[in-house]
């Protein structure tokens, strides 16, 4: 598991358009921990735990998070199983 970089967390509250205060609540943050940690397009500040907190209220809404891959890292909406 890859560290996750601001422009990522920006780019997957985006996608589930959320603000900085919903990924807050459902990742049980403060939404000034959630701000500073977009701060940066690069690499966070967050400790550990935060950012795992972070990832798993993304994750959980159906966000994945891309490794970097030539291309850059990026987010995008979990493939939904077909029924």
């Amino acid at each position: 598991m890859t560290a996750l970089s601001g422009a990522q967390i920006r780019a997957a509250r985006a996608l589930l358009k959320w603000s900085a205060t919903d990924l807050a609540r459902e990742s049980a943050l403060g939404a000034n921990t959630v701000r500073r940690a977009e701060a940066s397009d690069e690499a966070t500040s967050l400790t550990l735990a935060n950012e795992l907190a972070i990832r798993r209220a993304l994750e959980a809404a159906g966000v994945e998070f891309i490794d970097e891959n030539g291309g850059g890292p990026g987010v995008r909406f979990k493939l939904r199983s077909k029924k």
